[in-house]
């Protein structure tokens, strides 16, 4: 796929936003469509069959999560959400409701065009997927197929649950995976609740694949929401 044939869906209720958007998202190469409500918002990521949608949560009609929510019953298309609440409760709402990432106002173009190449690399990847995935970055490899995992060349011994939290998190690279989330892919939707649980298992994993566990180059926390595993 190429950039200029990219079509993104901007469902935002602020003029200057969408406008900002407007400028800049065609020099990055996408055509752009733009909607002021939640309703409108579905049916051009209907009817547009966008590449990624970009998603405010305070529309004048519904609540961001439930565009979310709607747009999930039909489509995986790669949802990055821009929202000037910047509460954990409200990041994990939206990411757990199936947005790919969530970006707090006011935001600088060059994290917004990274995260965005991110959500369309993840998109991209599930498309073309037939077995399991293979995840490089810096000296970690992690094949999932062999289930094997590396870092610099070496074997890394991981337990049953830490590789399958790190395949958890590589089927989702680049991208905020909420607490919830994680939990009920690793544990089982019993477990959701258990994060002292994660965060021992986690801060395991990171004594074994990062130089320094306490600046962790791979293994990144949002705080009070989730995990991101580093793709760049």
């Amino acid at each position: 796929m190429s950039a200029a044939s990219r079509n993104v869906v901007v469902i935002e209720d602020d003029p200057q936003i969408r406008r900002f958007l407007r400028t800049v998202l065609p020099t990055e190469g996408f055509a752009v469509f733009e909607a002021e409500t939640g309703e409108r918002g579905i049916v051009e990521a209907a009817t547009r069959k966008p590449d990624v949608v970009i998603l405010d949560l305070g529309l004048p009609d519904m609540d961001g999560v439930t565009v979310i929510t709607r747009v999930r019953e039909w489509s995986q298309v790669p949802i990055v959400v821009l929202s000037a609440r910047a509460q954990e409760r409200d990041k994990i709402a939206a990411l757990d409701a199936g947005a790919d990432d969530y970006l707090v106002k006011p935001f600088g173009v060059g994290e917004l065009m990274a995260r965005l190449r991110v959500a369309l690399r993840h998109s991209a990847s599930r498309k073309a997927e037939r077995g399991e995935p293979a995840f490089a970055c810096g000296e970690l490899s992690v094949d999932l197929a062999a289930r094997r995992v590396s870092l610099a060349g070496r074997e890394v011994k991981l337990t049953p649950i830490e590789y399958r939290l790190l395949a958890a998190l590589v089927k989702h690279a680049g991208m905020v995976v909420t607490h919830r989330q994680l939990l009920r892919e690793v544990w089982g939707p019993a477990y959701v609740e258990h994060t002292h649980t994660l965060r021992v298992h986690m801060a395991s994993l990171r004594r074994k694949i990062e130089v320094d566990a306490a600046q962790p180059r791979y293994l990144q926390t949002e705080l009070g929401v989730g995990y991101r595993l580093a793709a760049e």
